[in-house]
């Protein structure tokens, strides 16, 4: 088999991969448990993103006075919401529109105003109005004698809160968000999921003697290439599958507006599966080839399955809180986490192309690098057998 070309060894180990996986009860099952969890976060999507977190109030000037009153109106309404005296009125600006605060309340009770970064929560609206209809209804009963009820409840049913916004609202903010956590769900389950397959089969083929005979055959680097292509394109036929069908299912449930914006996303997920994909496959079949048994296995995993956790976690803080920060641009440039944080910051419309076209080529860099050193360590501990191969045996040969 060696007379063949190096090309089509590896489209022969890649075949042999994805016929193998594809066929499998465990590709099945995981498949359609994936379809069944993913159709209850679109059907219960729209209720999660109601109930946010506690709302964070500034009260500037003579607002300070409602404090108490708001927090009482927001548990009966169900919300907790923390109030905050802010004596620079400047600074309660520029805290509301670095996300720190959810409104800046300022002015009379009875004149309530409001500035938000883009729309006014709508428990928050409803507990300032009450507190202005309250000031304004004690107001008429102390003020007129000959009470006209009429024209008192008119004009206690038209004082409102006044309201202004920083930026413009996007009405479909709540469908990017939900698409965008969703994505970076979904690509970090699959990449530590099939990173993970990698690295087992490679463990398996070396503990039970196979790789010797698979490399009597073919280069080493084949088979490692052949190996990564076929389960990275298991992994993307899942991933496409469950992503087409949450996208059909949000569509038809009316969870998404359009499917216009998700279909991008969707595609979007995609490529950076396959970059996340080639950046890590090669580092788990590094640290796989380390070890001769599965139990062993766990210690030299950790690390890069703590990194994909790392940035899954770093990717729902910052994109939730706000995509457009510094801290969310620097680390969707750093590769480690570009597979994650990057299509959320696409999916919210937070990525300009610049960062895009960034992302890629610095990912693709870093695929090129660890695909260097990976292979070395593969080539040189994949037939050591009995103990844990050292790194830096690994890495001299």
């Amino acid at each position: 088999m060696r007379n063949h070309s190096p090309a089509r060894m590896v489209r022969l180990i890649a075949r042999r991969e994805l016929n193998t996986r594809l066929r499998t009860k465990s590709f099945v099952i995981g498949t359609v448990v994936s379809i069944v969890v993913l159709a209850g976060f679109v059907l219960m999507q729209s209720t999660l993103f109601s109930t946010a977190n506690t709302l964070l109030v500034g009260l500037n000037g003579q607002a300070i006075a409602v404090a108490e009153q708001l927090t009482r109106t927001g548990e009966q309404l169900g919300r907790d919401i923390a109030t905050r005296e802010i004596i620079d009125a400047e600074a309660g600006q520029q805290l509301v529109a670095d996300g720190e605060l959810d409104a800046l309340v300022s002015g009379p009770p009875a004149g309530l105003q409001v500035l938000v970064r883009e729309e006014l929560d709508p428990d928050l609206q409803v507990a300032l109005d009450a507190i202005v209809q309250q000031q304004v209804l004690e107001a008429q009963l102390a003020a007129v004698e000959d009470l006209d009820a009429e024209a008192v409840l008119q004009t206690v049913a038209g004082a409102h809160a006044e309201v202004d916004a920083l930026e413009e609202p996007d009405p479909q903010h709540g469908q990017r968000l939900g698409t965008a956590l969703l994505i970076i769900a979904l690509l970090y389950v699959s990449l530590v999921l099939y990173g993970t397959a990698v690295a087992q089969g490679v463990i398996e083929e070396k503990s039970s003697r196979v790789v010797e005979l698979l490399l009597s055959t073919v280069r080493p680097w084949q088979l490692l290439s052949g190996k990564v292509v076929g389960l990275g394109l298991v992994g993307l036929i899942q991933l496409a599958v469950i992503e087409g069908v949450g996208l059909l299912l949000a569509v038809l449930t009316g969870v998404l507006g359009t499917s216009g914006i998700a279909a991008g996303s969707v595609l979007w997920g995609l490529v950076w599966y396959v970059l996340g994909f080639f950046l890590y496959a090669t580092v788990f079949a590094a640290v796989g080839s380390l070890v001769s048994r599965q139990e062993d296995a766990q210690p030299v995993l950790t690390p890069i399955t703590l990194m994909l956790v790392l940035a899954f976690v770093l990717g729902f803080g910052v994109l939730a809180q706000d995509p457009t920060s510094t801290a969310s641009t620097v680390l969707s440039l750093i590769p480690p986490f570009s597979p994650i944080l990057m299509p959320g910051k696409i999916a919210l419309g937070a990525a300009p192309a610049w960062q895009i076209v960034a992302a890629i080529g610095l990912t693709l860099a870093a695929v090129a690098v660890l695909t260097a050193i990976g292979g070395r360590i593969y080539h040189n501990a994949v037939l050591r057998m009995g103990t844990r191969v050292r790194l830096r045996d690994a890495l001299r040969g």
